[in-house]
């Protein structure tokens, strides 16, 4: 039995991975990386540094880009359920602006590949939920940039019925005020 499964996207390099996991009356193991293993399935990138954030219901992070220091990132949820998005930048890609969004939950156990030329972002629709990523690239603070989450030229269809409206939405100062992809240097 393979211990990961790559499913691909309707965006090139965005990848979905399904893990394998041991359950019985213990609870469950799952090995969430394997370089050798993830390799086989394409994914090359040397991840450098491991995040790991909790936020409240509501909660929208992003949707966050590093310009010089673009970073792959290996993302997935440990404690509730959110809905997680990425955005393609590439340039001289054909979904250039296009995104995909998946939902995330402790219990399908998902991960969620995002290369290099991405902006990133998810919205927490439990209670609380932790989020753990890792990046192949480390933060630069001087480096971040974003784009607003509710971009019309993009259209995200974030579930926000889930979370009672948008008036229940929480953004952080800094993510109130990104602009839009058009205006993104």
């Amino acid at each position: 039995m393979e211990r990961f499964i790559k499913k691909e996207t309707n965006i090139e390099g965005l990848l979905v991975i399904e893990n394998h996991s041991f359950e019985d009356q213990r609870g469950f193991f799952m090995e969430t990386y394997n370089k050798r293993e993830f390799e086989k399935l394409g994914i090359l990138n040397d991840f450098v540094q491991d995040n790991h954030s909790k936020s409240s219901k509501g909660v929208l992070r992003g949707l966050h880009f590093q310009k010089n220091y673009s970073q792959a990132k290996l993302v997935r949820v440990i404690k509730g359920k959110v809905y997680d998005v990425a955005v393609d930048l590439r340039k001289d890609s054909k979904t250039y602006g296009k995104y995909y969004g998946i939902e995330l939950t402790e219990s399908n156990k998902l991960q969620f590949f995002i290369p290099k030329g991405f902006a990133h972002g998810f919205m927490v629709l439990s209670d609380t939920a932790e989020f753990v990523y890792k990046c192949d690239e480390f933060y630069h603070p001087e480096d971040e940039s974003g784009i607003i989450w509710n971009d019309e030229n993009i259209n995200i269809k974030w579930p926000l019925e889930e979370i009672g409206g948008e008036s229940q939405l929480i953004l952080s100062s800094k993510d109130k005020m990104w602009k839009k992809i058009n205006d993104i240097s």
